[in-house]
């Protein structure tokens, strides 16, 4: 057990941060898709379903990788602060840096998604995007009480619910329904257009409780409690989380992802909570880091392999790669399957030797 766990890093974020990287980078090369194909009509589907999103209302796990993604960027909010105040950074200094990282966070976001097969699209739906509105959020009220803090979020939540339920807008008056509800309205004022998949751009209003409580969960981090308190109290919401967003989809407010209903955002939170606890006590406390290179040397330049699987690699690189196996591979008696299956290995082989080979080298692109 370690009983000396430093104050100014602590390990599972990097686990985290990495493990949220490493799916993305597998989803990205295919494997999900190929893998849901080789056993579509056995049992085991049941099992690589979890790496989709849930149609509409319910939940999976690949809904939880984007509030994950949230939540560790305000965790990793504090300590970057920390550093910021330690290198004698001016809170007003540190105010500027924000707005160019969100500034920056909002521009790639947009540009993610700004080249399609028919021309220039403007779209708002991008992680990025939502990223940029969060962190800003987190960072403006980082200095409130922990109680303030913690009210904010909730009432951001409110307002998701009250503009949903209350907005009579002729068309767009059916708070749960996917293309009728709210925000498919304020994405044709925003966009002009409706996401066939039903995501809305204000979805970043509810899910700024995700960084935010990010936020809280680095700061009790970095705290002088022991150990066991910080697990406690990060077990104590991540549960009483659970119970609240599964007890409001039993009765008022449906589990969805694709509009971040209040429910929803409650029951992922909780997740994210309980994964930090679990985490923390395995790595940090009980110095479980035999994997952890693995996922690190992703996680620190989890910006940069973000836009590359999602600029080049899905544009470019994995298809070259996934059309080299399909003209070879089955000369070796692969079936279509299990070709796509060993080249998106290839391509995440790659991507991650290409982490590796900047981690080696420390180069880091920050926003």
């Amino acid at each position: 057990m370690n009983t000396n766990i430093s104050p100014n890093r602590v390990h599972s974020l990097d686990f985290m941060r990495g493990l949220i990287m490493v799916l993305l980078m597998l989803e990205s090369a295919g494997l999900s898709q190929f893998l849901n194909a080789s056993l579509e009509g056995s049992s085991a589907q049941i099992i690589t379903e979890q790496l989709f999103h849930h149609p509409w209302n319910g939940i999976r796990f690949w809904d939880l990788i984007q509030p994950g993604f949230m939540f560790m960027a305000g965790t990793a909010m504090v300590y970057s602060l920390q550093r910021q105040q330690k290198e004698g950074i001016s809170w007003n200094q540190s105010l500027v840096k924000a707005l160019k990282r969100s500034g920056w966070l909002f521009f790639w976001g947009v540009f993610d998604y700004a080249i399609r097969p028919g021309g220039i699209s403007f779209e708002l739906w991008d992680v990025l995007t939502q990223l940029s509105f969060t962190t800003l959020i987190a960072f403006l009220i980082f200095r409130w009480d922990f109680k303030w803090q913690f009210i904010f979020s909730l009432a951001l939540l409110l307002i998701t619910e009250l503009i949903y339920r209350f907005s009579h807008v002729p068309g767009f008056d059916r708070p749960f329904t996917d293309q009728h509800n709210f925000g498919n309205y304020i994405d044709l004022l925003l966009m002009n257009k409706i996401n066939k998949g039903g995501w809305v751009a204000i979805n970043c209003i509810p899910t700024a409780a995700h960084t935010i409580w990010g936020v809280l969960a680095g700061k009790l981090l970095l705290s002088d409690f022991t150990y066991k308190v910080k697990i406690k109290w990060l077990l104590f919401f991540g549960v009483t989380f659970l119970i609240i967003g599964f007890g409001m989809d039993l009765s008022i407010t449906p589990i969805i992802k694709r509009i971040a209903t209040s429910s929803f955002v409650f029951v992922s939170g909780g997740y994210c909570l309980l994964f930090l606890a679990f985490g923390f006590w395995w790595i940090d406390v009980k110095a479980h880091k035999k994997w952890l290179h693995f996922f690190t040397v992703v996680g620190t330049n989890s910006i940069f392999i973000y836009l590359f699987i999602e600029i080049v690699a899905d544009r470019w690189f994995s298809e070259y790669i996934h059309a080299f196996g399909k003209g070879l591979l089955p000369y070796l008696g692969c079936t279509p399957n299990i070709v796509g299956i060993i080249s998106a290995l290839i391509v995440f082989v790659l991507e991650w030797k290409l982490c590796e080979f900047l981690y080696k080298k420390k180069i880091f692109f920050k926003i």
